[in-house]
């Protein structure tokens, strides 16, 4: 497995090459880059072989998408959308929708969860999108807000209320009453497609309903939340390995004084946290990702405490790449100032780093 995985990393930094700035700014990844990497699988590397897909441990995707987080943060951010559609599908979907969707997701078609609306964002109890059935059809009506990925997929899950309960509904961007906005200039991975979702009076076969809908909300929301969590966790360990890099390299051979930057007691020190940062975010995601694959009965913990060390950990360390590089990192289009950008991102999306802390708080008083 690991031979497979160092192979699709090479693959995916000769795609990249040094591309990623051009796409931030221009705000959108090519198509083909997105297509290529979907059709080989590798936009949701843990869906199960037997569906097309590579069917990797969490362990080894969590490598894969630090490596793709190294050298762009948005393209990483579609392989988590991804991810996330095909975990949503995998666990809640029933066999022929299973036998149905993973396969296309597995060849090259794209997905989008669509969670979050203008009222409910942490709150997601709040949902207000909501979804009826008429004899053998239903009808989606509601307003999906900063979708990720969403400007790039073919079809969306959208999640909303069925009645008292919960729902996954599957909606094909080309269906009527669907009309997609991309979200104009956004802080950081600007070029992941983020997009609002508006859902008038969307009338879809009964079997659009992933699991036949009926579902509480509260799993409906965790089941694809914990493949995000952990996916944003390994990319913000990828953000934090691209700015040891460029701080090295320039600390090492930018002289001042007479002598490396890097050998100033400050400046090293920066270096010293950043490079304590990484390791520490590494270690508490391939903990989680051990979790994942044993489905050990802490995994939930885990996997919050990865994302909330390495989100806040990507955007400490990014900032103190762009103190080391100084006026030379504070270009647009530099790899930490890309990284300072989309590290800040990490902290909000997923679970922000409030309700991380408001869980892993929880846990705590759980031991008592």
């Amino acid at each position: 497995m690991r031979d497979s995985v160092a192979a699709a990393a090479a693959a995916v930094t000769e795609l990249v090459d040094d591309r990623a700035s051009d796409w931030d700014r221009a705000g959108r990844l090519p198509e083909d880059v997105v297509r290529k990497l979907g059709a080989a699988g590798q936009l949701a590397p843990q869906m199960p072989a037997e569906y097309g897909g590579p069917g990797w441990s969490s362990a080894d995707s969590g490598e894969f998408t630090a490596h793709v987080g190294s050298l762009c943060g948005s393209l990483r951010s579609v392989m988590t959308s991804q991810g996330m559609a095909a975990w949503t599908v995998e666990r809640l979907g029933d066999p022929e929708q299973a036998a149905d969707l993973l396969p296309r997701l597995a060849s090259g078609d794209t997905a989008a969860v669509a969670f979050s609306e203008p009222g409910a964002g942490s709150d997601l109890s709040a949902i207000e999108a909501t979804v009826t059935v008429e004899g053998d059809t239903l009808s989606l009506s509601g307003r999906k807000k900063w979708v990720t990925a969403a400007d790039y997929a073919d079809f969306f899950l959208v999640v909303a209320r069925m009645g008292e309960e919960g729902a996954v509904v599957v909606v094909p961007r080309s269906a009527p009453g669907v009309r997609v906005r991309r979200v104009a200039d956004p802080l950081g991975c600007r070029a992941a497609g983020h997009a609002d979702i508006l859902l008038d009076e969307v009338r879809l076969p009964l079997g659009s309903l992933l699991g036949g809908g009926l579902q509480p909300l509260s799993l409906l929301v965790t089941t694809a939340l914990a493949y995000g969590r952990i996916s944003v966790a390994w990319g913000c360990v990828g953000i934090l390995r691209a700015c040891v890099a460029a701080a090295v390299e320039h600390a090492g051979t930018r002289h001042q004084f007479g002598r490396p930057l890097g050998r100033h007691q400050l400046v090293a020190r920066h270096l010293a946290d950043l490079w304590t940062a990484e390791q520490i975010a590494t270690r508490a995601c391939e903990y989680a990702s051990r979790c994942w694959d044993e489905n050990a009965a802490d995994l939930v913990t885990a996997v919050v405490l990865a994302k909330y060390v390495s989100a806040e950990h990507a955007a400490k360390g990014a900032a103190a790449a762009v103190q080391v590089l100084a006026s030379a990192g504070a270009q647009d289009g530099h790899v930490v100032a890309r990284a300072y950008r989309d590290a800040k991102l990490m902290e909000i999306i997923e679970g922000s780093t409030e309700m991380c802390q408001l869980m892993l708080a929880d846990h705590a008083l759980s031991l008592r």
